[in-house]
């Protein structure tokens, strides 16, 4: 690597440089990596295989560091490697293909599929909004099912499917805490010693060079490398004591793997464009515990249940089993759910107490708890896959499989395809130009299964934009004739339906009305109240697995925020979150690190984010016509839990 020192900044007083006469420091290599997950897990295990040859003689040279191998930096925003946010069950064909010969139930928490299973969830307590729901398709199935249980087989609240459809089915997969795979991949990685991964330095931006003679900018801007965030700041971003400039690391192929909500991706995306018709616009919240089992559990390890029907509808949940009795258990809360006091937290907790899974999970214990945004778009969803010293890998290009429910492995077959590639072109020392990396990785991509069932998927939710009834056919019908068949129409729009809408056959307006302003006033959620009022009970606390939200942050894994950076989320324009009704922000948080505040203008603590992204796709307030009103940034720290 080559770097042009600048001589360090001074102490300076807040708010004295403007950003335009920083000086920065700059760093040259031949590849920056942005963000670690299994997408850039599977690029740096391939391509450090092939930096040198069998001798340790160079085999691909650096154009940096003559005579060195290729220069290659990976830099991830969180504190540790192993602080990923999900359990997974994955079929791991891409992953396997990666480690031929080797035991991958040896990587703690790891287990083979065993068992699996699609369950039917009845509502035991009466609440929710099956009551309300056009077609009241669940409510009669609950009534159909409690009257002929002796001969559907009804126990626990529940109908165990007999048939599991085969794309949702992973029998012959592994069950994974992401935490422990990325951090088990990281030390393969760092074992080769050609390879930089460093952890706790969240990236900024991506350098662009515009090219104004090119009418688009796909064809004529460069992406040049990163610029990593500021340190020394106050919490609005100005210098402040210690200040110390983000460093510019320039790099002739910048490999963006941030997932969906990462800065640099979405950057890329409001300076470049979107492919005609994609969009990201359907997401999910994916909120989960590790739960260690009680010793008489029952559950085996490799046992995995897929849920429908509670605590929503809309709702879908899920149950994984790891060894040593641990759990992951939770649920994942669609964007189409449109509710305007959709939660996640009060509802994984309801979710664990149902009958059927509160038998295995009654005695248990929290170990760890964490979200996630999903991109559920998927194909739908995919942006320039490459451009100009640039490609996209892994959930954040649109990888995952919005039918099978699959992402893991998809992404990480995105990272080994594009490390092909970049062999290739290396190899025959051309350079990564959007032409060269479309013939080399666009290409190897659409010719692999990864492409061939994200077509099959693409169009498998359309009909959830209609009702969850209508979706969950359409997703049946769209994975039984291999996507031949799907619901045709996409709905538009992203509008939530009113309070009133939702809950005004079982509230008053007035009484609404009189909720709305009392939270406003106390500067409280509305979800609370709402699910009071909706026959939800009040959670038993035990102290063990029933905490408190806010001692699941402190109990399920730190929240850490270093102190040196600005808040990594703002409110663009003040008088639109005045205006809006909703706070959806505050409602869908899950860290309740957004809370409301003074003159109707929502708070944010730094100190309790969990980096979900929740906030960013949830904002109903419209900034500028094509985005919410919240900037989401790089940021420091998030949640910390190796479990995960």
């Amino acid at each position: 690597m080559s770097a042009d020192s600048q001589e360090p900044v001074a102490a300076v007083e807040p708010q004295k440089i403007e950003q335009q006469t920083i000086e920065r420091q700059q760093m040259a290599v031949d590849i920056a990596c942005v963000g670690f997950g299994p997408a850039m897990g599977g690029f740096l295990t391939t391509l450090s295989r092939s930096l040198l040859n069998p001798d340790g003689s160079v085999r691909l040279e650096s154009a940096t560091s003559p005579g060195l191998p290729l220069q290659v930096i990976c830099y991830e925003r969180a504190d540790g490697l192993g602080f990923g946010v999900s359990g997974a069950v994955t079929r791991a064909r891409g992953i396997r293909g990666s480690f031929p010969g080797v035991d991958l139930t040896e990587i703690p928490m790891a287990a083979a599929v065993k068992k699996e299973k699609l369950v039917y969830l009845l509502d035991p307590l009466h609440a929710s909004r099956r009551s309300s729901l056009r077609p009241l398709a669940f409510k009669a199935a609950d009534r159909v099912l409690r009257s002929l249980g002796f001969i559907f087989g009804l126990k626990h609240e529940a109908f165990e499917l007999p048939y599991t459809p085969p794309f949702m089915r992973k029998h012959d997969g592994l069950v994974l805490s992401l935490g422990q795979f990325n951090q088990w991949v990281s030390d393969q990685v760092a074992a080769s010693g050609v390879v930089q991964i460093w952890p706790g330095m969240p990236v900024a931006e991506p350098l662009i060079e515009r090219n104004t003679i090119e009418k688009n900018a796909i064809e004529g801007d460069t992406v040049t490398g990163v610029r990593l965030a500021d340190q020394g700041t106050d919490l609005q971003g100005h210098p402040d004591l210690g200040f110390t400039p983000g460093m510019d690391l320039r790099a002739a192929l910048t490999v963006v793997g941030d997932g969906p909500v990462g800065a640099v991706g979405r950057k890329i995306d409001a300076q470049i464009g979107m492919p005609r018709g994609h969009e990201s616009r359907e997401w999910a919240l994916g909120m989960k515990m590790v739960v260690e089992l009680r010793e008489d559990s029952g559950l085996e390890p490799g046992t995995v249940l897929h849920t429908i029907g509670f605590p929503e509808p809309e709702i879908f949940g899920f149950l994984y089993v790891h060894p040593e009795r641990l759990a992951s258990v939770g649920i994942f809360v669609p964007s189409w759910f449109r509710s305007p006091v959709r939660t996640a937290y009060r509802y994984l907790q309801h979710f664990m107490l149902h009958p059927y899974l509160w038998r295995y999970l009654e005695g248990g214990t929290l170990k760890s708890w964490g979200a996630k945004s999903l991109q559920e778009s998927g194909r739908h969803g995919e942006p320039y896959l490459v451009g100009n010293g640039y490609a996209r890998i892994g959930e954040g290009s649109g990888s995952t499989n919005v039918l099978a429910g699959s992402g893991v492995d998809e992404a990480w077959t995105t990272g080994v395809q594009l490390a092909e590639a970049v062999i290739e072109l290396a190899e025959q020392k051309r350079a990564f130009t959007r032409e060269n990396l479309e013939a080399t990785y666009v290409r190897r991509r659409r010719e692999s299964w990864v492409d061939e069932e994200s077509k099959i998927a693409a169009d498998s939710r359309n009909g959830f934009q209609n009702g969850v009834v209508t979706g969950m056919i359409g997703m049946a019908v769209a994975g039984l004739t291999g996507g031949w068949v799907t619901p045709a129409a996409r709905a538009s729009s992203r509008k939530l339906t009113s309070l009133e809408e939702a809950y005004g056959s079982r509230i008053s307006p007035a009484e609404l009305k009189q909720m709305q302003e009392e939270c406003a006033a106390k500067g409280t959620s509305l979800h609370d109240r709402i699910m009071d009022r909706c026959g939800w009970p009040q959670i038993s606390m035990d102290g063990k697995l029933l905490i408190s939200h806010q001692d699941a942050l402190l109990m399920g894994g730190s929240v850490q925020a270093p102190p040196g950076y600005a808040n990594h989320v703002s409110f663009r324009r003040p008088e639109l979150c005045r205006a809006c009704e909703t706070k959806l922000c505050v409602e869908m948080c899950s860290g309740q690190a957004i809370t409301r505040g003074e003159d109707a203008v929502p708070a944010f603590d730094r100190e309790k984010c969990v980096y979900c992204g929740a906030c960013l796709w949830n904002c109903e307030a419209n900034g500028d016509g094509t985005q919410g009103n919240i900037e989401f940034n790089a940021g420091a720290g998030g949640l910390h839990s190796a479990l995960n």
